[in-house]
């Protein structure tokens, strides 16, 4: 079954045409990747889905409906997580604290419930603290959930960042260089996380410039070049497509 499916996506910035006439599907419980080049797209692909760019043309189905146009939060509440390249944690805060802010769509409580320290606000906060502890856990940084987040190694931060966007509880998970700035043995951790989190039954589609990492743990990859969709298949034959070698290599 098709969980995401992007259908013939543009966005223009003046000339430039950053996507051009993308189309592809997500298939429930695939981990799918994104490559390409610098400048290939990806990134404002990526902004598209989650509702933080608008479509120039085309549009986005999340399980079946057409979710173009509808705003950040409620592209998130509808199921869809997503983290950042540069990794954007709270400062001041302790890991906990950090993944207790992504259940913020998932409570009832609002400010002045919140205020008033209601009895039944208090158990939804442990509720949510619970929650949020069985998610570091998950990810096996739960020793450090009392640790101010930014101080963490760099691959303990994307853990972190891993958990605050899974207590969402999302159907889909948009992970963008999950792997950038992290070292080979912090790389291979945070393939072994993603696919523990699609054992989870949680869709992973990720952009990513590793390309072992990207190899080891994709069912497909799309590969855009210039905003344009140049080639989509499973990892063998993404190696050996002439287009995208020639793109990566050169003639």
């Amino acid at each position: 079954m098709t969980l995401l499916n992007v259908s013939s996506l543009h966005k223009h910035f003046g000339g430039l045409h950053a996507v051009n006439d993308v189309s592809f599907g997500v298939e429930t419980g695939a981990i799918k990747a994104v490559i390409g080049p610098n400048g290939a797209g990806k990134t404002t692909l990526f902004n598209l889905i989650t509702g933080t760019l608008g479509a120039t043309a085309g549009k986005v189905r999340f399980r079946g409906e057409d979710i173009q146009g509808r705003r950040p939060h409620q592209i998130a509440a509808a199921g869809i997580a997503r983290t950042f390249q540069n990794i954007k944690l709270f400062h001041d805060m302790t890991a906990l604290e950090n993944v207790m802010v992504g259940r913020h769509l998932r409570s009832r409580a609002g400010f002045a419930a919140s205020m008033l320290n209601l009895p039944w606000t208090r158990k939804e906060e442990q509720k949510i603290r619970d929650k949020s502890m069985e998610l570091l856990d998950l990810l096996e940084i739960a020793d450090h959930a009392d640790v101010e987040a930014t101080s963490l190694a760099f691959g303990q931060q994307r853990a972190v960042e891993f958990a605050r966007a899974l207590a969402l509880e999302p159907r889909l998970l948009l992970l963008d260089e999950p792997a950038a700035g992290l070292n080979i043995y912090e790389t291979a951790e945070v393939g072994r996380l993603i696919t523990k989190i699609r054992g989870l039954g949680i869709t992973v589609l990720l952009v990513e410039h590793d390309m072992s990492l990207v190899m080891d743990i994709s069912d497909e990859i799309v590969v855009l070049s210039f905003g344009e969709k140049i080639a989509e298949g499973v990892p063998t034959a993404i190696q050996n497509n002439p287009e995208v070698i020639k793109v990566y290599l050169g003639e």
